[in-house]
């Protein structure tokens, strides 16, 4: 199917489901509140409770789209999100760890999560996941909780069983108008990372927040300066 260009790297193109554009790879699809895989479904549908979301269920069948990201006007500043995955079950042994969805816990942290986001009026330009079960749940969640359309979540490859530099690599590559972005990932990857850009971060719980505040005008800046701010929080982190 020959290559397509993204973000200055050559990619196979893997997917057929997605329509090619200048802006496309791979590794990268948008999400219509749907994916071409049906066993994602049932996590997003765990997710969609936990905010007690009564839409209706998604078509299976619909394909992928171009990414579109939604970024505003960059500026000097970039903020960005590394999110763990909540808390997922281990219930069914013969499930594939791709496939493993939430637990009542992890449902129940992701919104937790996500109404504090809320409280401090947090948006994000985009939200990126890997499009393991867990971690895509988590990100419906987050995305719904900050009213930030389904569709326009990003599914990275990369960011499913990859290397720390796989994630910064992701992260570099980012489009400079993008001033919020949220990757929501695994361990040990996404502590690593947190580790690499600040000294303050020496682990990351499940659905554990670190936001990394920087002075950059290009995502290529990040983890060449150290972050002007850092937070981190997780579920069992007191309320403030």
């Amino acid at each position: 199917m020959g290559n397509l260009k993204a973000a200055g790297r050559q990619y196979p193109q893997t997917l057929p489901s997605c329509h090619s554009s200048s802006k496309s790879s791979p590794s990268l699809t948008c999400f219509h509140g749907q994916l071409s895989d049906p066993h994602h479904l049932d996590a997003v549908q765990q997710a969609e409770l936990a905010v007690m979301d009564s839409e209706s269920q998604y078509d299976e069948h619909d394909e992928a789209i171009d990414i579109g990201y939604p970024g505003h006007i960059g500026c000097d500043m970039k903020t960005l999100f590394l999110i763990r995955h909540a808390k997922s079950s281990w219930d069914d042994a013969a499930l594939p760890d791709r496939d493993r969805p939430l637990d009542d816990r992890g449902e129940r942290d992701v919104a937790k999560m996500g109404k504090r986001l809320v409280e401090r009026n947090v948006k994000a330009d985009l939200i990126m996941s890997s499009p393991a079960k867990r971690a895509l749940a988590t990100a419906v969640v987050i995305a719904k909780m900050l009213d930030y359309k389904r569709k326009d979540i990003v599914v990275n490859h990369r960011l499913y069983a990859g290397q720390m530099d796989d994630l910064l690599d992701v992260i570099q590559e980012l489009d400079h108008k993008l001033e919020r972005v949220m990757l929501v990932g695994h361990n040990p990857e996404l502590t690593e990372l947190a580790q690499y850009l600040s000294t303050e971060i020496t682990h990351m719980p499940t659905c554990a927040i670190a936001e990394f505040t920087f002075h950059a005008k290009s995502w290529s800046a990040i983890g060449k300066s150290k972050p002007d701010q850092v937070t981190l929080d997780h579920p069992k982190k007191s309320d403030p």
